[in-house]
């Protein structure tokens, strides 16, 4: 049994999709970073870092997010895993992408405009975060123009990775109008049953 320690209101979001799409058995085990569980010794042994997600499959144990599923797709492969060696090179490029060019923007933006209590939030950091989601935004509409898909194929790890880092940027009021084809492939990609299930946990 594949288990996944974590909150669905967090990264932890993003592995529940993909076990959602893979249909494949998985306990959650709730792992709440706010009320301290993310630094017990217990879990410190899970994941020394800290943070959630983390998963444990059999004997081998991953963190973070998005190589998590980069795993969980290779490893138990429903259409999700890309067919060529040049796809899955694309789809550790927009994996890696994802964190390093587009999650910082989006995850500052709301969190200065939703999840920060009211006097810890800083307007003006939300603004200027904002802003600099246009940048990756637009890399992401230049590789969607034309393509239903990130790898021009059918849904697979690429969109799932990205998207679920993306799906929050409507949630922190980031305005996704300018960018027609992320906007497009953004309700695709959330669209789906799996996504939908997870949404409902809770």
């Amino acid at each position: 049994m594949i288990t996944i320690y974590g909150v669905p209101r967090s990264r932890t979001m993003r592995s529940l999709w993909m076990l959602e799409e893979l249909g494949v058995p998985y306990e959650n085990v709730k792992t709440n970073f706010a009320t301290g569980d993310t630094r017990k010794p217990d879990y410190l042994k899970i994941n020394p870092n800290g943070h959630v997600p983390a998963l444990e499959d059999g004997d081998t144990l991953l963190f973070e997010s998005l190589a998590i599923n980069l795993y969980l797709a290779r490893k138990y492969d429903k259409g999700l895993w890309p067919k060529t060696v040049d796809d899955e090179g694309r789809s550790f490029q927009w994996s890696v992408w994802a964190m390093t060019e587009l999650e910082e923007p989006v995850i500052t933006t709301l969190l200065h405009r939703m999840f920060f209590p009211t006097a810890q939030r800083d307007p003006a950091k939300a603004d200027d975060a904002a802003e600099r989601a246009k940048k990756p935004l637009g890399v992401l509409e230049g590789a969607l123009a034309g393509r239903a898909y990130l790898l021009g194929g059918g849904f697979n790890v690429a969109d799932l990775n990205v998207a679920s880092v993306l799906s929050w940027a409507p949630i922190a009021g980031i305005d996704l109008a300018p960018f027609p084809a992320v906007q497009a492939w953004l309700a695709r990609c959330t669209g789906r049953p799996a996504f939908q299930r997870v949404q409902r946990l809770g």
